[in-house]
């Protein structure tokens, strides 16, 4: 009887052992992948790591800046939503639009775009697909979204007479700026912080970093996995690919004490890029989401130093598509 009982206690493991295989594979296979882009997965919302910031815009405005919200139909009928912020000046120099980092949205730029607006600058501040207000369940890290990002400079350039147009993304933003500056070479000048260079490899660092392990046969099936889900081709979310037919001035910046991305990605674009007119910036100390409060007001007047000059190349083309040439 105890020999009886001895094996049926071994089979019970057994098919236990069995059953959590299955759950594990099924598991992987259906619903992990779905952690990477699934933006609003309820079981992400618990875990995630970027806070949204929410507010009552009406409430934290003194007034004396125009704002106005933007509903923009993307090319697949996705509906945007964007903050247009008018420059405070009596004559505007560009219009930036600005991307965030993944799972935040537009209100993280609400005091970038009061800065900008008393400097001379008009801003749209972007809710990425899938983020803030807009519609969508996927991030494509790029795919999609450059895509977005045209539409917003044609919607801008009909509907608010806007065509000076600059970028400025951190992060997942900074590899949508890289592939929307290659895709669409209206957008005349870029700032770039803390991004990554290749989709596959920051998903097989991001392994290495929270869970103690990298391997990445595993966490490249989860990539493709991700894509088949999603319905993107994850091999095109490479921003270094990007960066070899980018010619327009831009601004790299990356903290070098970066976990999440390492500064490593941010030189490897930088020395992709194809402009002659670049500069990369070596945050010391700043780690992924810190960079603004460690470069401090030095790092913001560099960079309306970089935003004033690309004012003044602007003037100038406009001064020679003008002046007659003998």
């Amino acid at each position: 009887m105890n020999k009886t009982i001895r094996l049926s206690k071994t089979k019970i493991i057994k098919i236990t052992f069995l059953i959590l295989v299955i759950l594990g594979i099924l598991l992987t296979h259906f619903f992990v992948p779905r952690l990477i882009s699934e933006i609003r997965n309820p079981v992400v919302g618990l875990i995630k790591r970027n806070k949204n910031i929410d507010f009552d815009i009406a409430a934290k405005d003194n007034g004396k800046i125009k704002r106005k919200d933007l509903t923009i139909s993307s090319f697949d009928g996705t509906k945007l939503s964007a903050r247009l912020t008018f420059s405070s000046l009596d004559s505007t120099k560009a219009t930036i639009i600005l991307l965030h980092g993944i799972r935040s949205n537009k209100n993280t730029f609400f005091d970038l775009s009061t800065f900008l607006a008393e400097n001379g600058f008009n801003s749209v501040a972007l809710d990425s697909r899938a983020h803030g207000e807009s519609e969508g369940q996927f991030c494509t890290f790029g795919v999609r979204e450059k895509k977005d990002i045209q539409e917003l400079i044609d919607y801008l350039a009909k509907n608010e007479n806007l065509n000076h147009i600059g970028i400025w993304g951190q992060s997942l933003g900074g590899a949508i700026a890289l592939q929307a500056m290659d895709y669409d070479k209206r957008i005349k000048f870029g700032i770039v912080e803390s991004t990554f260079s290749n989709f596959k490899t920051i998903v097989n660092d991001y392994f290495d970093l929270h869970a103690g392990f990298s391997f990445s046969p595993f966490s490249n099936y989860l990539v493709n996995r991700t894509g088949s889900i999603a319905e993107f081709d994850v091999n095109d979310a490479q921003p270094i690919k990007y960066c070899e037919s980018i010619d327009q001035p831009i601004l790299m910046v990356h903290g070098n004490a970066d976990e999440r991305i390492h500064i490593k990605y941010g030189k490897a674009n930088f020395s992709k890029l194809k402009s002659v007119d670049k500069e990369f910036i070596e945050i010391d100390a700043a780690n992924h989401s810190n960079v603004w409060k460690v470069g401090g007001d030095a790092y913001f007047e560099r960079i309306l130093v970089f935003l004033n000059e690309q004012q003044n190349k602007n003037l100038n083309n406009d001064i020679n598509s003008i002046v007659p040439h003998e």
